[in-house]
Order: structure tokens, then sequence, then C-alpha cells
């Protein structure tokens, strides 16, 4: 058993230290995080077979817990949050372009549009946001924007702006005194920013939305599934990964530049355990560490256990609240959302 238990430990060594490396650098390392749960809790087990057995070795699996406290910060979280607090309330939202109801064999809902308008946070980001000029119900521009009074900021990424396209946007309370693209594949992923007011200071608010798995879950929802579809699935979550690295190079030069305080939002593709979400967390604090509540879970579809969507923002942001809305089905993600008070 102590040998194994050595084997074990160098292996967690291994797939931790994962984390820090780049998908370009080298190939298939973006797939080895997503082993890291079950490394840590094999860990965990073989703890607890050697302590109540009274084995000296029992101090090995326990080395390597605490070499990897960090992984299990970031999996689950229990913050004591007070609501009563005031601040700057954000929400980001991948809607799958408002449709998602209609796609799954319902009927279009307009009720997510109600949703939001009646959510209170001031800054609101959008995924796959879908505008239709043609259509007053399907118009989310006008929706979201004039008729919720909000200034929004609206890029498109595919299609006629005079009548329908898909891309990103930010509502905001309060005034949007800049605005611009970062970057955009011209298929569905980029990432905006907007700088707005908020008391006598400017904040920077990024909406992202990096490069997709384009995992078709559905074709993983039973063994027989899983068996025909292992390899593309590796091929695909391989080649997500290298396109999210290149992004975010961009996105990080882009952070390093802004002349303000920022909070980045959005649906980034990434499990928390992942080369990105690292090198993010190096500069920038997590809200759902900071203020979340259990496992945080984003995705609303087969794959249920992935948190994807993520709130970041300036060490000078501090989040005393945040959510996940799971309560609300309207897309194949869970809106989230968090409160920000700024420390001087």
């Amino acid at each position: 058993m102590r040998y194994f238990a050595w084997l074990l430990f160098f292996v967690s060594l291994l797939i931790f230290g994962s984390v820090y490396v780049r998908p370009g650098d080298f190939q298939y390392v973006g797939l080895i995080p997503f082993f890291i749960p079950l490394i840590w809790l094999a860990n965990l087990f073989l703890f607890l077979i050697l302590a109540l057995s009274w084995k000296k070795s029992a101090l090995i699996p326990l080395f390597a817990l605490a070499i990897g406290y960090r992984f299990a910060e970031i999996t689950v979280q229990w913050n004591l949050t007070d609501d009563s607090k005031q601040g700057l309330s954000v929400l980001s939202y991948n809607v799958h372009l408002f449709d998602y109801k209609r796609r799954i064999g319902g009927e279009f809902d307009p009720n997510i549009f109600s949703w939001i308008q009646e959510h209170p946070a001031q800054i609101k980001v959008f995924q796959e946001f879908y505008q239709d000029y043609t259509s007053p119900s399907r118009n989310a521009v006008n929706l979201l924007g004039k008729e919720n009074d909000k200034e929004i900021y609206y890029e498109i990424i595919e299609g006629r702006p005079d009548r329908r396209s898909y891309g990103l946007a930010i509502s905001s309370a309060l005034p949007i005194v800049n605005q611009g693209k970062v970057f955009d594949n011209k298929k569905t992923n980029g990432a905006i920013f907007a700088d707005v007011l908020y008391q006598k200071d400017t904040i920077r608010i990024y909406n992202c939305h990096l490069e997709s798995m384009k995992i078709n879950s559905e074709n993983l929802d039973d063994l027989e599934g899983v068996r025909a579809n292992y390899r593309q699935t590796l091929k695909k979550l391989h080649q997500g990964s290298l396109y999210r690295s290149q992004q975010l190079d961009v996105l990080e030069q882009h952070i390093i530049n802004s002349p303000h305080p920022i909070i980045l939002m959005g649906d980034l593709n990434e499990i928390p355990y992942s080369n990105s979400y690292f090198r993010l967390s190096r500069n920038l604090n997590n809200a759902f560490e900071d203020a979340g509540k259990g496992f945080g879970f984003t995705y609303n579809r087969v794959l249920f256990f992935l948190r994807i969507d993520h709130i970041f923002s300036s060490p000078n942001l501090k989040a005393t609240q945040f959510d996940t809305h799971r309560e609300v089905d309207y897309s194949d993600h869970y809106p989230v959302s968090a409160t920000f008070q700024l420390i001087d």
C-alpha cells in the first residue's frame, strides 16, 4: 500500500501541475485537468483508509491533499454573505439566442426577457445575444435597452445589422463612456468591453465568450453514446483549449492596458481547473471563490457538473455576494450574478 501511495502521490503532482502548462506548449495538456477532482478524491479516500489503519504512510496522501488544497477551494465554497451590503451589481447570462425552450421541443418563451428586465443588476452582459429588428417581441436591443431604461452596447458577430443578427451585448443602468471590441472569431465567440461611470470612478466591464467546447452532450447521455463519440469529443476538447488559450493571450494584454479597475464576466467555456482559469486568477479575484456557496455549476444540460460561466474582478473590487440562478432554465446556461464593493 505504501508503494501505491507514493505512485498516486507522483501522479497527483503531474496532474496538479498541468494547470500551469499552456495547451499550445504541450499537446493534449488541456485535457488533463478534467482528472483533478478524481485524483484529489482518490487521495482523500486513500488517506482515510490509511489513517483509520494507523499507518504512517497516511502522511503521503495527506501531503498530496495539502498541495492540492487550491483545487478544493475553487471547487466548493460556503461563504457567509451579507445581502444587505450595497454595491455594484452585475449579471452574466449566455441566453442561447433567447430560444432554448423552442429548440428543445417547446415554444419560444418571452419570459426570459421579463426575468432579465426584472433582475436588479445594474450591469448585465449577454453571450449568444440574438437581435431581430423585424419582430418587436424579439427586438432584444429595445427590450433590454431603451424600453428597460438602460444603455446597451451590442456588438454583432454575424448577421445583418438591419434585420437579424447575433453577438455580444452589455446593458447598463450606469452611463457608458467608452466601448469597443477586443476580438471576435466571426462565428459565435468574442469579447467586448464598456467603461461605465460608477460613483466617482470608471470601471471597465468585459463580456467574454471564449471558444466553445462544441460537445454534443446528447450523444454522451448513455454508455453507448460515450463509446461511440469519445474520440471525437477528446479532439474537440483539445482544439477548444488551444483556441481559448490564444484568445486569452489577446484578452490578457487588453486587461493589462486597461486604465481602470475591471470586472470580467462571461461564458469562458473553461472549468476551474484549467490553465486559462489559473492565468486569470494570477491578477484577478473570482467572485464565486470570494462570495459563492456550494459548487456553482452553471451548465444546464447532461454535463450538469460543469462551471464554465465566471465573474472575475480587479483586487480593489471585492465580491460581497454571488449567486448561480439555477431556478432560471430559459437557456442551456444558468445566469450568474455578483455584487461588488470598491475598495480604496
